[in-house]
């Protein structure tokens, strides 16, 4: 039998040359002015951000406390001040950079973009995962992985 031509793929379905580096170049300067803003402007430094409302609720540091030092320490080359400021953060920006390099490499090869797919089971692993540095970084056992208060 013949192929359905509404399901065959054809060169007028796809964006062209430049045209599919749109979206993935569109995605890293979504991410790079606000970082670059966070690299200006010092979140170590009190005032210019908002305070956690979990942390002032609880005293407790939450799963995000620490990411726009990290991310200030990031964009100023400190890994390790990073790391010390929120480990998940530096793990999660490397899987996002991961698969951002894997959508622009899909892009510029003409092919979908890599697609995420995670399960329930992931979902829960991910969950507790983030649960269980929430609970560490609390702790005196973990206090390596809290921020420095300011």
């Amino acid at each position: 039998m013949g192929v359905n031509a509404a399901s065959a793929p054809t060169a007028a379905a796809r964006p062209s040359g430049p045209r599919r580096l749109v979206p993935p170049l569109a995605a890293a300067v979504a991410v790079a002015v606000p970082a670059g803003y966070i690299a200006a402007v010092d979140p170590n430094n009190p005032g210019h951000y908002p305070d956690c409302p979990f942390l002032a609720a609880t005293g407790w540091w939450c799963p995000g406390c620490g990411g726009l030092r990290c991310v200030h320490a990031l964009t100023h080359g400190d890994f390790n001040g990073a790391l010390h400021d929120n480990a998940v953060a530096v793990l999660l920006f490397v899987v996002l950079a991961v698969l951002w390099a894997r959508w622009l490499w899909a892009a510029l090869r003409g092919l979908p973009g890599p697609r995420l797919a995670l399960g329930p089971r992931r979902w829960v692993l991910v969950a507790l995962f983030v649960l269980v540095f929430t609970v560490v970084r609390n702790l005196p056992v973990g206090a390596g992985l809290a921020p420095p208060s300011v």
